[in-house]
């Protein structure tokens, strides 16, 4: 059965690297004024080149979302349900070798933090946790599901890779979405970040998309860690990655997130730094490369950072996130996964796109179980 893998095999990584720095204004200058973008535009795009056109490109990109989307933006939350995790992953929080209290929740308490979240509005949730199996496999993630299906229009989830059959059977649950990132392109230093664990097949992780699709599921969210490896390179084989499952499954809506490492217990510094003029450009790249995907941007970033960006090609943000299992009620002060850098309430939240000429949007589409 063909995959992803089997285009991702026909390219090597230091061969894209040098494509995409030997682009030319030129090139540059081609793809912003072509009506039909393609992957090769995408590369001038985000090549050096192309940093004395940001300003043109944010111009464009606000251009583009402004026609398909709308003033609108949609908001999220990211609701942890456990950081018990059986991968040793270097830059995340819940790696089991950091040793730090386990958590998961019960269903009494994952119905105390959804009740808070309702309070504030939210009907688009985002369920996460750590990779274990043994502790909150499919049958702990289909059992959260269904707990809270009637009370939320979309339940995305943040899990470990499963099977097609465990996938099919949370969307016939009430699964919406999935979002999988493959963290790096770059194999080799994807086995140096992820040493042990079910993490460390970089092949398995790769073609979850794949299995997602054959699944039927709504939406899959893609991306990257930026700072694990050249950020350029991993945004390229993110976008090639888009293309190919567009493509093969285009009944699927999909979604690109953008994280940067940010610090947590185990101290990662990022091996490439991505600064904040690098992310902008990204983020139009993929707006003038795709207006229909949607762009999304969590707490991770600062306040000044999201402000400046929610007008220039981002459709979804988060707001008021906790890292931690029972952060939002149960248990505050247990140990985060990340640190988050926007830590305004969600009331600010919302108040700072208003002024950004922005309606929010809490509900897009009723599920089935949903009133």
């Amino acid at each position: 059965m063909s995959s992803f893998k089997d285009i991702f095999d026909q390219y090597d990584w230091a061969s894209t690297l040098s494509e995409i720095c030997n682009k030319t204004e030129v090139d540059v200058h081609r793809a912003l004024h072509t009506s039909r973008r393609t992957i090769e535009d995408f590369k001038a795009l985000i090549s050096p080149a192309a940093k004395p056109f940001l300003e043109q490109m944010a111009q464009i990109s606000c251009k583009i979302t402004k026609k398909r989307f709308g003033n609108t933006i949609q908001m999220y939350v990211p609701m942890y349900l456990s950081n018990e995790c059986q991968n040793i992953c270097t830059y995340c929080g819940f790696s089991m070798t950091n040793t730090i209290p386990r958590r998961t929740l019960t269903d009494e308490e994952i119905l105390r933090e959804i009740n808070f979240l309702k309070s504030k509005g939210y009907d688009h949730i985002l369920l996460v946790t750590g990779e274990a199996n043994r502790t909150v496999g499919v049958d702990y993630i289909n059992n959260a599901v269904q707990l809270i299906r009637a009370k939320f229009a979309n339940i995305t989830i943040e899990v470990q890779p499963m099977d097609q059959l465990e996938y099919e059977l949370l969307i016939d649950n009430g699964l919406y979405g999935v979002l999988v990132y493959q963290e790096t392109y770059h194999k080799s230093a994807y086995k140096t970040h992820h040493p042990k664990g079910r993490k460390s097949n970089f092949d398995y992780r790769l073609e979850t998309p794949d299995r997602l699709g054959r699944a039927g599921i709504h939406k899959i969210g893609l991306g990257a860690l930026f700072g694990l490896e050249d950020w350029r390179v991993d945004s390229f084989f993110t976008a090639l990655h888009l293309q190919y499952l567009q493509k093969t499954y285009w009944k699927t809506k999909y979604s690109i997130s953008f994280p940067r490492l940010r610090p947590h217990s185990g101290g990662l510094e990022p091996k490439v730094a991505m600064t904040d003029a690098d992310l902008v450009q990204l983020i139009c790249a993929f707006r003038l490369l795709d207006e229909d995907v949607e762009l999304s941007m969590s707490t991770r970033e600062s306040e000044a950072f999201r402000e400046n960006i929610v007008n220039l090609g981002v459709t979804s943000i988060s707001a008021e996130s906790k890292t931690n299992p029972g952060g939002y009620v149960v248990e505050p002060k247990s140990l985060e996964q990340f640190e988050i850098s926007d830590e305004r309430p969600t009331e600010e939240v919302v108040a700072m796109l208003q002024s950004k000429g922005l309606e929010v949007v809490w509900k897009d589409w009723a599920n089935n179980w949903q009133q």
